[in-house]
């Protein structure tokens, strides 16, 4: 049910004694104590609290424990979690770049959000300018800011889990669920791209996205204890058309079906179509995630030259 490991009847009976035993801990002090005790840690260390949470989520869902009610209303769904822009702090971002050439900004420098203040502004940032708002994402994720050579702030590119389900992504990697399932945490998908409306810059996505395919394999890996051999996006062709992504050597490999990231059902819609790019990482990305069970110590790849 979790990390590979088969939940007994005498792990339920220690998670049910858990929780009668520590009535005053939150779900998140039960998933931390939980992961601990059962050495649940990515290659780097990092506690996946989180992964036992999942857990226990499942076991209430199927009636056979009882969680204490949330502490904070809706901190469990990432989607409630939304970010709240501050306007006032970003009317002034990306002013004087609309009349600037390309290279004028060069070299462009990613930089990896890790402090909370850029934090802070990287969530006000795509709540403020994104069609699609911002929400905390759960799970593995990198972001990024996007500034120009004198440090002048340009956008940011968020990168998080792979969707769950997709028919055209899949069908280009050729593999199997079980093999799927294994390696899906080797897919990043490219979740947000934002550059400011005020900066106009011709090709300036497309650079973006080429310094970006250079970074987010290394800096999975050093977060994460794993790399990435695949990168995916979704492009609403109602708001976009694709262009940045194609001039930067991602490739169109067909349409969702409407059904969100998650997938509630064969036959219902709930999202609007997308068309679906993917960026291979490495010449053999379909071996490596082809692979069972899942490599998790593989070696950190170059990008490949063309995705063609």
């Amino acid at each position: 049910m979790g990390q590979g490991r088969t939940i007994t009847a005498q792990d339920l009976q220690w998670i049910r004694d858990l929780i009668a035993g520590h009535p005053d801990w939150g779900r998140s002090r039960l998933s931390v104590h939980i992961a601990q005790q059962w050495n649940w840690r990515n290659d780097v260390g990092r506690l996946k609290d989180m992964a036992a949470r999942t857990m226990l989520l499942k076991l209430e869902r199927r009636s056979l424990i009882k969680l204490p009610a949330r502490q904070r209303e809706g901190t469990s769904n990432h989607k409630s979690r939304r970010v709240q822009a501050d306007q006032s702090e970003l009317d002034l971002l990306g002013q004087g770049l609309a009349d600037r050439s390309l290279g004028d900004l060069l070299p462009l420098q990613v930089v990896l959000v890790e402090c909370a203040s850029r934090r802070r502004l990287f969530g006000r940032l795509l709540q403020q300018h994104h069609y699609l708002g911002y929400y905390r994402p759960v799970g593995e994720n990198l972001p990024y800011l996007v500034e120009a050579r004198c440090g002048e702030l340009l956008g940011c590119a968020l990168f998080g889990a792979a969707a769950w389900r997709c028919t055209p992504r899949d069908r280009c990697i050729g593999w199997n669920d079980e093999q799927r399932e294994q390696g899906l945490a080797l897919v990043a998908n490219n979740m947000r791209l934002l550059l400011l409306p005020s900066v106009r810059v011709r090709h300036l996505a497309s650079q973006v996205l080429s310094l970006l395919l250079k970074r987010v394999s290394a800096d999975w890996q050093r977060k994460y204890g794993h790399p990435i051999f695949l990168l995916e996006t979704f492009v609403d062709p109602e708001h976009f058309s694709g262009t940045s992504y194609r001039a930067a050597n991602w490739v169109y490999v067909g349409q969702t079906q409407g059904r969100g990231r998650q997938g509630p059902g064969p036959r219902i819609r709930s999202a609007s179509i997308k068309d679906v790019y993917v960026l291979p990482l490495h010449g053999c990305f379909r071996e490596q995630l082809c692979r069972s069970p899942m490599p998790r110590q593989a070696a950190i790849f170059a990008p490949a030259a063309s995705a063609n």
